[in-house]
């Protein structure tokens, strides 16, 4: 299913604190995403909505706990693509570090992001101590953000005949040549279409699939998908394939001129045309952890 939304304005995070005075000036609501056994109020009697929806995060994996070390590498993506990255909303994953910060620690990496110019605003999914912490810290748990990497669980194999045998006088009839075909038990869905544009400040999700746009990707608008991505107009916002890990995916653009791209987490930020790509017809994949670009021949 398309999600088509826009993206969230700053970044707000809950705090635990008294009730605030009610306020008369309460702006109109739009329909729920669920009902409710309760009575409905008038839109303009309504405070606030608790919805659930597709929301980009970036998510940044911690190699040292070093916060001097952290703000300077997370200065530096900033300053390299402010557009894309100043005031980000971003999530720590903390997997790779071999012990869980403390509170205390834990705090100074957050400010450190913080003043390097990103808004953390909670954590990957992790373990008990992980959970303990983001209590402590009073920040939430993104469950699954990023699904592991891990190869597609098979089921039972389906033989099929795929060679005839030669046959002549002098040698008896074989058996025909037959190979077996692991099938991936998590098939992937039909992949989706969309044939309008999608505009600045727009951003549009492909769940579990490949994702086919027919139109152009205007700046400051994201195309995402769980698997590859064609786009056969122009492409000048971002395009992230593999969303959730998947590094067989790609990216097809017929007019290349984005401002990002990325496989399976893997990016490139294009801060100025390069013109081996620019309004050619490109592919990216991955090899190993290296994202790769080359036009279509």
């Amino acid at each position: 299913m398309l999600h088509l939304v826009s993206p969230p304005a700053d970044p707000v995070r809950a705090r635990k604190s008294t009730t605030p005075a009610a306020s008369s000036d309460v702006a109109a609501a739009p329909e729920d995403l669920f009902e409710s056994n309760a009575p409905a109020a008038p839109a303009s009697q309504r405070v606030a909505e608790l919805r659930f929806g597709q929301v980009g995060l970036a998510q940044l994996k911690l190699h040292s706990s070093d916060p001097a070390r952290v703000f300077g590498e997370v200065e530096a993506r900033v300053l390299a693509a402010p557009q894309l990255f100043a005031l980000a909303p971003v999530v720590f994953d903390l997997s790779a570090l071999d012990v869980v910060p403390s509170a205390l620690a834990m705090r100074a990496l957050v400010d450190a992001v913080h003043g390097a110019g990103l808004r953390p605003v909670g954590f990957a999914a992790g373990d008990a101590m992980l959970a303990t912490l983001a209590n402590e810290l009073d920040l939430p748990v993104f469950a699954k953000f990023r699904a592991e990497r891990e190869p597609a669980a098979m089921v039972a194999p389906v033989i099929t005949t795929v060679i005839d045998p030669v046959v002549t006088e002098s040698a008896p009839v074989p058996e025909p040549v037959i190979i077996e075909v692991p099938v991936p038990a998590d098939v992937r869905p039909v992949g989706q279409h969309h044939a309008e544009p999608v505009r600045s400040g727009q951003r549009l999700y492909a769940r579990g699939t490949d994702l086919t746009v027919a139109a152009m990707v205007g700046h400051g608008a994201e195309v995402i998908a769980d698997g590859s991505i064609h786009l056969y107009g122009v492409l000048r916002g971002r395009a992230l394939a593999g969303a959730r890990g998947d590094t067989a995916a790609r990216i097809y653009c017929q007019n290349f001129q984005a401002e990002l791209i990325a496989i399976a987490g893997q990016y490139r930020v294009f801060e100025e045309p390069a013109p081996e790509l620019h309004g050619k017809a490109v592919q990216a994949w991955l090899e190993g952890d290296k994202l790769k670009l080359a036009p279509l021949s």
